[in-house]
C-alpha cells in the first residue's frame, strides 16, 4: 500500500509546489524604488507570478493574494559581489575555507565547494540581499579564478552561473614587481589574439582549445568580465589601456585611488567596484582612499558597484549605501550601485522592478539605507524566502523562559 502512495504523494508535493510558484502577488498602496529611469514610485503597485515581475503600476489589479504595502517601501533585491558565501564559514578554521587554490588558474572554479547551507546566507538576507557573485580569493598568482553567482535561497540548486567572470589581482606585491601581473595578462591576451588571428596556423595543430583558451577568447570577445582587483591610479591606468587595446571587458574592484583618474575610467566606460567604508589607506597602492570615491565616480559618469568583502557582514551593504549617500552620491546612484548596475555588468536577469525582470524583491518597513529599518518579506524569483537566522535561533533559544539544561540558566 506504502509503495502505491509515494508517487500519489510525490505527486501532490510537486503539484503543490508549483501551485504556489505560479500565484500571482500584488504589493500594492506602497512606494517602489524601481532602480530604473522611473526613479521612485509613490502610491503604486508591483505585481509578480511565476518568477517573473508582469506589471508596475497597473491601472486594475488581479491578483491570487494581495498585500497591503501602505507606508512601507519595496525595492529589488539587493546583489552582493565579490564575496566567499558558501566558500568559507570560520576564517580562522582552515577546514572551512574554500575560496582559494594552491595553484589558482585563470579557470579555477570554486563552485565546485560551494556550501547552500551556508549560515551566512540567511544573515545576508537580513539586509535584503537576494543574490550575489562569490568570487575566489587567491594571491599567489595574477589569476584567482572564476566568479560565480547565486540566489540566495539556501537550495541545493543555488548555482546559476557557474563563471560569471574572470577574477585576477594587479598591485604591490612583496617578492615581485607589479609589472609582472600586468605583463603576465598582455602575454596571454596577445597570445591567444594572435592564435585568433592565424585560423590556417591553429588549424595545421588540429588541436581542440584548452580550457585556458576557451576563456581567453570569451575575454576577448567581450563574452565574460575580468574583474581587476587594484587600487593604485598608476594601475588603473594600465589596465584602462589594456582594454583599449584588447577590447576586455575590465571590472575594477578596490578602486580607491578611482577618484584620481574617475574622467579616464568614466570615458573608457569601466565600472568600478567600491567599499565604501575603506577610507584609511591599507597600503602604498591605497593613500587616496576617502568616503567620498563612491559619489565623485558617480558625478564623472563611471558606473558603481558598491560591496562589502566580509561574507559575514555583507547585510550591511544597505548601510554601506546610506554613508555613499551620506559623502555625496545620490539615493538613486547608491541604489543602482546594489541592483541594477551589478546585473548589467555580470548579465543577471534581476536588479530592477520592471516588467519581464526576475521576481527578487523586498518589502522594507521604511527606508532600507535607514539602519532602523528592516526587512519585512523578502521573494527570490517569486518565491517567498524566510529572513530567519542562525542568531535569531540562538536568540530565541537563550532567552525562552521554558525548562533548561543548568547551563542555560543565569547564575
Amino acid at each position: 500500500m506504502m509503495k502505491l502512495l509515494k508517487p500519489s504523494l510525490i505527486a501532490l508535493s510537486l503539484l503543490t509546489s508549483c501551485s504556489v510558484l505560479a500565484e500571482k502577488i500584488a504589493i500594492t498602496n506602497t512606494t517602489i524604488y524601481t532602480a530604473t529611469d522611473n526613479g521612485v514610485l509613490t502610491n503604486a503597485s508591483v505585481v509578480f507570478e511565476n518568477g517573473k515581475i508582469i506589471s508596475v503600476n497597473p491601472l486594475s489589479i488581479k491578483a491570487d493574494k494581495v498585500i497591503d504595502g501602505t507606508g512601507k517601501i519595496v525595492t529589488p533585491g539587493f546583489i552582493s559581489t565579490m564575496n566567499q558565501f558558501g566558500l568559507v564559514e570560520v576564517n580562522a578554521v582552515s577546514g572551512t575555507r574554500d575560496a582559494s587554490a594552491k595553484k589558482a588558474s585563470i579557470n579555477f572554479d570554486p563552485s565546485y565547494a560551494y556550501n547552500s547551507e551556508t549560515t551566512l546566507v540567511p544573515f545576508a538576507r537580513k539586509g535584503g540581499i537576494t543574490r550575489s557573485l562569490v568570487a575566489p580569493s587567491s594571491r599567489d598568482s595574477v589569476f584567482s579564478g572564476q566568479a560565480f553567482t547565486i540566489l540566495m535561497n539556501s537550495s541545493f540548486d543555488s548555482v546559476i552561473n557557474t563563471k560569471s567572470a574572470v577574477v585576477a589581482s594587479f598591485g604591490g606585491e612583496r617578492k615581485d614587481s607589479r609589472a609582472s601581473s600586468l605583463i603576465e595578462l598582455i602575454d596571454k591576451l596577445k597570445g591567444q589574439q594572435e592564435k585568433l588571428s592565424n585560423p590556417d596556423e591553429s588549424a595545421k595543430k588540429a588541436k581542440s582549445p584548452t580550457d585556458e583558451e576557451e576563456t581567453l577568447t570569451a575575454l576577448l570577445n567581450g563574452e565574460k568580465p575580468l574583474v581587476a582587483s587594484a587600487s593604485r591610479s598608476s594601475d588603473l591606468l594600465q589596465l584602462i589601456k589594456i582594454k583599449q587595446e584588447y577590447g576586455v571587458n575590465i571590472v575594477i574592484a578596490g578602486g580607491e585611488d578611482a577618484a584620481r583618474v574617475k574622467s579616464q575610467l568614466a570615458e573608457a566606460e569601466i565600472p568600478v567596484m567600491i567599499k565604501v567604508v575603506a577610507n584609511l589607506p591599507g597600503s602604498f597602492d591605497s593613500l587616496h582612499a576617502s568616503l567620498t570615491t563612491a559619489g565623485e565616480l558617480e558625478k564623472a559618469g563611471v558606473k558603481v558597484i558598491l560591496f562589502s568583502p566580509d561574507s559575514h557582514m555583507s547585510k550591511n551593504l544597505r548601510l554601506d549605501a546610506g554613508n555613499a549617500i551620506s559623502y555625496g552620491m545620490t539615493p538613486q546612484g547608491a541604489l543602482e550601485a546594489m541592483t541594477s548596475n551589478v546585473a548589467e555588468t555580470f548579465d543577471m536577469d534581476s536588479g530592477e522592478i520592471a516588467v519581464g525582470r526576475a521576481a527578487d524583491l523586498v518589502l522594507w518597513s521604511a527606508d532600507p539605507f535607514e539602519i532602523s529599518s528592516n526587512v519585512e518579506s523578502l521573494w527570490i524569483n517569486g518565491e517567498k524566502v524566510s529572513t530567519e537566522s542562525r542568531q535569531d535561533k540562538l536568540r530565541d533559544r537563550y532567552i525562552s523562559k521554558d525548562s533548561k539544561p543548568r547551563g542555560y540558566i543565569k547564575p
